[in-house]
């Protein structure tokens, strides 16, 4: 499968597992921060590969297309069409409570471009099915992978952000100038 590619280029260019998710933990929303170059992607189905995980995650649905749609099929892409409403969180919750095990991995920036605030879907996803957070990064200064603290969102948005933005401010994507640490904000 492609993913072995991943894994080899992974190790090739230096990088590293670090945090992984508990063993005992079956469901979570993986925050994918910070997102800032199409590189995540390989790098990020790189790590769950290595970690042996299997990851849904939303993909927008202009790219689930020929010849990328058999691959994104099998590597657990959620196509997702960005310029309508799809009541997608409550899709997600309700998925939430069917599946035994499910990590859904939510690029919370909402695109690879630098954001002021992020998309709040992940935090209402993990409060609605009551599910953790884990906060999935890829440190490119440092070439490290994981995914961070198991993280219970409160329902007070403002603490739970504060306490985000705080772990991710050390972590560098591919492209820094893209990313933001105080754009981790939700309404």
């Amino acid at each position: 499968m492609i993913t072995r590619l991943f894994v080899w280029w992974f190790r090739l260019k230096g990088w590293k597992v670090g945090e992984t998710i508990p063993a005992d933990l079956k469901k979570a929303v993986i925050i994918a921060a910070p997102h800032t170059s199409n590189w995540d992607f390989v790098y990020a189905l790189a790590t769950f590969r290595i970690l042996g995980l299997r990851v849904n995650y939303l993909v927008k649905y202009q790219a689930y297309r020929f010849p990328f749609k058999k691959l994104l099929d099998n590597t657990g892409a959620i196509p997702v069409e960005r310029r309508q409403t799809h009541n997608l969180v409550e899709q997600f919750i309700r998925m939430f409570r069917e599946k035994e095990s499910l990590y859904l991995l939510v690029p919370a920036e909402g695109t690879r471009s630098r954001v002021a605030k992020w998309k709040s879907g992940f935090y209402h996803t993990a409060v609605g099915a009551s599910v953790p957070i884990m906060l999935g990064y890829l440190d490119f200064k440092n070439r490290i992978a994981g995914c961070g603290p198991v993280f219970h969102p409160t329902g007070d948005k403002e603490a739970d952000m504060a306490m985000i933005r705080e772990y991710y401010r050390p972590i560098q994507g591919r492209h820094p100038e893209k990313y933001d640490p105080e754009s981790a904000r939700i309404d």
